[in-house]
């Protein structure tokens, strides 16, 4: 089983790749929008709700709670909205590449 450690690091790695795409393409920031506010029809979740009002913050500013190290950092990515921007392969090569 994997330590919390391992899990961290994993999900940084997934979110910096998923940075780099919105960085190339930001009109995927709607996608994630569109996404938080389905889950939030679907169920009324605190976590969703903060990630509710986190999009509608400037892409700078989502980009780095993304990418913020620390316990708050780790704590939103756990459901974070922006599934489904990277492809299994891509998910399974950064798994692989962070065993």
């Amino acid at each position: 089983m994997a330590d919390h450690q391992l899990i961290d690091r994993r999900s940084l790695a997934m979110v910096q790749r998923i940075v780099a795409r919105v960085d190339q393409q930001p009109e995927l920031l709607e996608r994630a929008r569109a996404t938080c506010e389905r889950w939030l029809e679907q169920r009324d979740n605190p976590a969703h709700r903060e990630w509710s009002q986190i999009l509608r913050r400037p892409w700078a500013q989502v980009r780095e709670v993304l990418l913020d190290p620390g316990h708050e950092g780790q704590r939103l990515r756990q459901s974070d909205p922006f599934v489904g921007l990277l492809s299994n392969q891509e998910r399974w090569a950064i798994l692989r590449e962070t065993r």
